[in-house]
């Protein structure tokens, strides 16, 4: 097999929904690395929200804010942000609704100051969705949030409010037509969290952009994912992977679905493919 590039969603496909990386796919990202491919993260999060552990695996890049930065080995490949009249039209619409919410930087996670308050039970219910018997406060679940910062800011990726009423997604997409919104927070498809981020991006078009930038062609590519956010990279590259453990759309998208998160899938499909 010819040398590939590996793009990992990470909640739900790198570490399970407790949020831990299983043993076996650490060891499966080590080893593919060992023979020659290179391994990027794909994800929503943003540079802040990659915390040590998951460096720590070895990887050769990144995806995040869910396409609108990217990096390899240190170096930025793109970067797009929220004008900071954008950031501030959303803020003050979000505090106008009384929703709780944060701002996703690479410098760092920004909240509201209800955040706390509003989401420790928000946390709670993602737990008790997913069977957990552990429940995380706000605190656990965004290790180094910020409180207390100036909210208006030129710098934001995207920015997550918390989802109190049934149509409060559908209003905010309707609030705001020229930014992109989406949901997430849940195993599968469930959704806690609103979010408004940089237009005309996705997964699928980020790694496209990341290719032109390093030389590398889609026929190298293989993508693993989980969930709706997902499915413009699984379509976009030679093989996409969604996890057993992932949603109905994830799996309809890709060619190839993996055992589950937390039954060493992602390890299983690395040897599936001849990674290692």
């Amino acid at each position: 097999m010819g040398k590939k590039l590996i793009f990992l969603d990470v909640d739900g496909t790198l570490t399970d929904y407790d949020n831990h990386i299983p043993a076996s796919a650490a060891a499966a990202i080590r080893k593919a690395r060992a023979n020659g491919h290179r391994v990027y993260l794909c994800t929503g999060r943003s540079k802040a929200e990659i915390y040590d552990e998951i460096w720590a695996i070895g990887l050769d890049g990144m995806i995040g804010g869910n396409g609108c930065y990217a990096e390899e080995h240190g170096r930025v490949l793109f970067h797009q942000t929220l004008s900071r009249a954008q950031c501030r039209a959303v803020v003050d619409w979000l505090k106008q609704k009384g929703r709780a919410f944060y701002l996703e930087c690479n410098s760092g996670l920004y909240a509201s100051p209800d955040f706390k308050e509003k989401g420790d039970p928000a946390i709670r219910l993602y737990q008790q969705r997913k069977g957990l018997a552990e429940s995380q406060s706000v605190e656990e679940a965004f290790p180094g949030m910020i409180w207390g910062a100036d909210l208006y800011r030129d710098d934001v990726s995207k920015i997550s409010f918390i989802l109190e009423a049934p149509d409060d997604a559908r209003q905010a997409a309707s609030a705001f037509p020229a930014l992109q919104a989406g949901t997430w927070g849940g195993k599968g498809e469930l959704a806690l969290f609103g979010d408004l981020g940089v237009p005309g991006v996705d997964k699928g078009k980020a790694i496209e952009r990341m290719l032109a930038a390093i030389g590398r062609k889609i026929e190298d590519t293989i993508a693993f994912g989980d969930a709706i956010v997902d499915v413009p990279m699984l379509k976009a590259c030679a093989i996409g992977v969604a996890m057993g453990s992932g949603g109905p759309q994830a799996k309809a998208a890709a060619d190839h679905v993996s055992g589950a998160v937390d039954q060493d899938g992602l390890a299983e499909v690395f040897v599936h493919f001849g990674l290692i």
